[in-house]
């Protein structure tokens, strides 16, 4: 690639990926296409675009430990019941066409801005939830599911796990954006990102500026989310979540 290239692959992963930390997820709605655009296949185009997205996890959560409390108790539950779905996920689509589940991705990732956008008040402020083991094992299940939709697909899944956090724990907006930053943007990405990097192919001399671009992107997004609070990542998680969804009923060239 040429420079000028190089350079528009920065500037695509810096709105991309500050789109993605503002909003809690969908970092692929731009740049995945992107990449597929310019003549990468659809595996090769995903495990770049998951190594790229570690970056945006470590850009936002470095911003997001500055000023947020995160519970110890929840980033384990976070990652002990999400990161063996992720694994499995990224396995799966080593072998599997995710055709399929990008359609029905992509239905389920429209119908969650629409659920957040008919109910004005969802995560303006943090609600209390019950402290039942049924509603512990519940919340868990549905983190390890969309791990292993996390794993496998290119966008909306931090989009899910956002809205999971806001609905089923009763977090705030920006808070729930903190820890999908921190857990799913860093860990799980970073585990998926190791999968399928050794088994798939990548291609590695695009990820300098991706990986630039993403960690810019995701330090300015979370930066914004902070400022302007919980109302703005509502707005924009709802308006990421439609466009991601159209982006993943689009057939891939």
């Amino acid at each position: 690639m040429t420079i000028l290239e190089h350079l528009g692959l920065l500037f695509i992963a810096i709105l991309a990926n500050g789109f993605s930390a503002l909003a809690g997820g969908g970092a692929g709605l731009l740049q995945l296409p992107v990449l597929i655009f310019l003549g990468l296949p659809y595996p090769v185009a995903l495990a770049t675009h998951k190594i790229a997205t570690v970056a945006l996890g470590a850009g936002a959560s470095l911003r997001h430990l500055k000023q947020s409390t995160f519970e110890p108790a929840r980033l384990a539950v976070i990652l002990a019941a999400g990161l063996p779905g992720v694994l499995i996920g990224a396995w799966l689509v080593l072998g599997i066409p995710p055709r399929a589940g990008e359609i029905a991705l992509g239905l389920l990732t429209i119908a969650l801005g629409w659920y957040s956008w008919r109910r004005p008040q969802l995560g303006q402020a943090v609600r209390e939830t019950d402290k039942t083991l049924q509603h512990a094992v519940i919340g868990a299940l549905g983190l390890f599911i969309i791990g292993i939709l996390n794993g496998s697909l290119a966008s909306g899944t931090g989009l899910m796990v956002t809205l999971w956090l806001v609905s089923w724990y009763g977090m705030s907006y920006t808070q729930a954006v903190g820890y999908t930053m921190v857990l799913v943007g860093l860990v799980w990405n970073g585990a998926g990102a190791l999968l399928l990097g050794t088994f798939g192919t990548v291609q590695w001399d695009w990820l300098p500026a991706l990986l630039v671009g993403s960690f810019i992107g995701g330090y300015l997004g979370a930066a914004l989310a902070h400022r302007y609070g919980n109302r703005l990542v509502k707005r924009t998680f709802e308006v990421v979540t439609v466009l991601t969804g159209i982006a993943l009923l689009a057939p891939v060239p």
